[in-house]
């Protein structure tokens, strides 16, 4: 028979409780803790890690990453449609362009032969990756140059800032090609996923190289590197993290993974700041936007105002059509912006009254908005129309003069073997139908003038064209040309020549019904 000190002996502990009664929680004790991490370790190594084929991902990895014909054709190719699709300002095309983007492999391929230890691999690597970017670039600075669009647009500008955000982008990009790629699962939407990192930068580093600005260049090249960079060590990491480690010892790789941190943290420190004062920006502009507004009566309309961060002090325009004129406006607002932005102001403020019709403030800016599309269409044509005359002048763009006011574009053509006078008249024509209002004035070189033939029923239509092509280079050149032939011919054709007559000589000799022409060292004006 059990006693009552046996039985209390036997009986559990009891509880411990707080103040209302309920049991309380005994800590998670450090053991316990790392019990469980060591058993989601063996987990990992035997149930992940273990049903990969190392050897297999390795080699096919390995096969996939080298510079081949292949990667340099469809690199080139990509960035190709890449630029062209910055330049028209068109995500599609830019989305495009990663479809055909091969850079995955190589990148890939860099973060296993670093997590491997295999530097042969990893040389090999490097030169697929510098041979790819630099015929990209130099290939999308063919295509800038020769294209008549040279302008920065919204897709060029915004890869231009690099910033923490990018970062984050080339991170997760990298961490699902990697992914991908050990488990056997990568293909094409993968390959977009690290092409959105580096090739759109890739085709702005050869837009900038192309018109020489070397602030577009500079900070292209440094997101390019920023995401180039982050994806081959994070690759690197993933690597490793999945077992692919042979030929490196547990303190190589330890020394491997304080590297690796070290440089992301490098990374993203300037690219903070540059993500901080982004935003300290996008929240500057918003403040501009509400002062500006509160400056005038619900019925006006304010178009977006303009803000220059760089200068000192910062200078804000706008444009605002308003049934009712403040005339104190630029100061109000400046003082306002001074208040929050804490920053010295100044603001200029273009004021256009309109009536006080429902809708008529934004008629005007409609119609303004209008305007200004048309001149900027205008003002890209008379570029284009510039660039062409120098390139079929053969001189530099700086040495085309453009008259706005009176419409006329001039140059003067450099030598061209195998390229006559009236191919010259020729370039010109088509150049002027190009730029419609326009008159386009190319000084041809001394070239041979023509041989023109009085018929019996005065001139045919060949040598019409060819005494017309006389009096056209002797205005163009601003030399007087001297035609020499009997006196009828010299009449028929002075009579034919009309108000060009008067840039003309004439030099009576010899019968016959051929005229020749030559230049002469006197000016015809």
């Amino acid at each position: 028979m059990a006693t009552v000190t046996d039985t209390a002996a036997s009986a559990p502990p009891p509880k411990e409780t707080d103040g209302d009664g309920q049991a309380k929680r005994r800590p998670i004790s450090r053991w316990t803790i790392l019990r469980a991490l060591a058993e989601m370790r063996m987990w990992w190594r035997d149930g992940v890690i273990a049903d990969l084929d190392h050897v297999a991902t390795i080699e096919r990895v390995r096969g996939e990453s080298l510079l081949t014909s292949r990667y340099i054709f469809m690199t080139a190719m990509s960035a190709g449609i890449a630029i062209l699709g910055l330049l028209l300002s068109s995500p599609a095309v830019v989305i495009g362009a990663m479809l055909l983007s091969p850079l995955m492999s190589p990148i890939i391929g860099t973060g296993f032969s670093l997590a491997t230890g295999d530097a042969n691999w990893l040389r090999r690597c490097g030169k697929a990756l510098a041979a790819g970017s630099l015929f990209a670039i130099l290939f999308c600075a063919l295509i800038v140059f020769l294209s008549p669009l040279q302008t920065v647009t919204e897709e060029i500008a915004s890869r231009t800032r690099p910033n923490l955000f990018d970062l984050l982008v080339a991170l997760f990009s990298a961490l699902a090609g990697s992914y991908a790629v050990i488990r056997g699962r990568e293909g094409t939407i993968v390959g977009v996923a690290i092409a959105t990192a580096l090739m759109p930068p890739l085709a702005v580093v050869g837009f900038g190289l192309a018109t020489f600005n070397w602030t577009v260049f500079a900070g292209a090249l440094g997101l390019f590197i920023t995401n180039l960079v982050t994806i081959g060590l994070t690759a690197a990491v993933m690597a490793r993290l999945y077992g692919f480690q042979s030929g490196v010892t547990n303190r190589q790789g330890r020394l491997a993974s304080i590297i690796i941190l070290t440089v992301f943290v490098a990374m993203a420190i300037p690219l903070g700041f540059s993500l901080r004062t982004i935003a300290w920006e996008a929240n500057g502009q918003r403040i501009v936007n509400h002062e500006v507004s509160e400056a005038f009566t619900n019925r006006a309309r304010v178009e977006q105002p303009v803000v220059n961060w760089d200068t000192d002090p910062v200078t804000v325009s706008a444009s605002v059509f308003t049934p009712e004129f403040n005339a104190d406006a630029d100061t109000e607002v400046a003082r306002r912006l001074e208040q929050r932005l804490g920053r010295a102001v100044v603001v200029n403020i273009d004021q256009f009254q309109v009536g006080t019709d429902p809708g008529a403030a934004e008629q005007a800016a409609l119609a303004r908005a209008r305007a200004r599309e048309a001149a900027e269409a205008s003002e890209r044509q008379i570029a284009a129309l510039a660039r062409s005359l120098a390139l079929i002048a053969g001189v530099e763009r700086k040495d085309v003069l453009l008259d706005r006011e009176n419409k006329r574009a001039q140059a003067t053509a450099q030598p061209l073997e195998g390229l006559t006078l009236a191919g010259y008249r020729e370039l010109e024509r088509r150049l002027e139908r190009t730029v419609p209002g326009w008159t386009v004035e190319l000084r041809p070189p001394l070239t041979a003038l023509p041989e023109v033939t009085v018929g019996e029923d005065g001139l045919d239509a060949e040598n019409a064209t060819r005494l017309a092509l006389i009096g056209w280079a002797a205005k163009r050149t601003g030399l007087r040309i001297t035609l020499s032939g009997s006196d009828e011919a010299l009449h028929e054709l002075n009579a034919v020549l009309g108000e060009d007559a008067r840039f003309i000589d004439t030099r009576s000799e010899g019968q016959g019904n051929a005229v020749s022409a030559a230049w002469s060292t006197t000016t015809a004006r």
